[in-house]
């Protein structure tokens, strides 16, 4: 199959959400030879698709930046896919309807807005001062491929498991000290009051930081044709696990040792 028409199929898929017979065969077992470079070069078709019916690539998404998770699910490294007009919200009260997402799972984690284009080969230091918010966000991820079984080559292809994004309040990067707490801070999850789950900034390369600093790195190796640009939001991989939703259920996440309002969010 083209690149074009493994696209075709996955938007296909993607469209038919979690309806009865919904779902894809993972690409690796169907060919041996399906690799990152041609799931990055299927993602970029996908995104040419999706702008071509009008959505509009607002950021980046970083998968797999949990090390804890890696076994799990079978992956070695990050991976990145475009997050969309589409697919970006502010939490506001309103609940997330699960109709149309494949195996929905939540992750809290940190996001960031460019406040400019960083600049080629830098570091986490150089990268904060290229910032100029932060917020407390959930990813919603869903998997095309049923029971979540999948190598990493299918997870890019597949808009790196992005399903939504939810944004918290942003609060500015100024003054000192900003580089340590985001290496430093704790998380809770909980599902209806209950902890699900706790998470650390080291979970995410170290820090959020790193793991930005590991998509500023690679997205130019990439075929997406866009880099990282001013006004875009990128959030920095999953500091639990990632945890099943259903509707009826509502989550929260709250941090120690970083300054950013708790988020919650309910699901119909």
């Amino acid at each position: 199959m083209t690149d074009d028409a493994v696209a075709g199929e996955i938007l296909a898929a993607a469209g038919a959400g979690s309806e009865p017979g919904a779902g894809l065969a993972p690409f690796t077992g169907r060919d041996p030879e399906f690799d990152l470079p041609r799931a990055y070069r299927i993602a970029a078709a996908v995104m040419r698709a999706r702008a071509a019916r009008g959505e509009r690539p607002a950021g980046w998404k970083i998968g797999f930046t949990n090390r804890r998770m890696w076994d799990e699910y079978g992956v070695r490294a990050p991976v990145w896919g475009p997050v969309y007009d589409t697919t970006l919200r502010i939490l506001d009260g309103t609940p997330c309807a699960l109709a149309g997402f494949a195996e929905p799972r939540i992750e809290p984690e940190i996001v960031f807005r460019l406040a400019r284009t960083p600049p080629e080969g830098a570091g986490a230091e150089a990268l904060l001062a290229c910032l100029d918010g932060v917020a407390l966000g959930f990813e919603v991820v869903q998997s095309l491929y049923p029971g979540w079984r999948f190598r990493a080559p299918d997870t890019v292809a597949a808009f790196a498991l992005h399903g939504r994004l939810y944004r918290g309040p942003w609060v500015a990067l100024d003054g000192p000290g900003w580089a340590d707490r985001l290496a430093r801070f704790s998380a809770t999850l909980t599902r209806d009051g209950a902890v699900a789950d706790h998470g650390a900034a080291e979970a995410v390369l170290g820090s959020p930081l790193n793991a930005l600093a590991h998509l500023a790195a690679g997205l130019p190796g990439t075929p997406f044709g866009r880099g990282l640009e001013a006004g875009d939001v990128v959030t920095t991989g999953t500091l639990t696990r990632a945890c099943p939703v259903a509707p009826g259920e509502t989550w929260a996440a709250t941090l120690d040792g970083l300054d950013l309002a708790p988020i919650t969010l309910s699901f119909t």
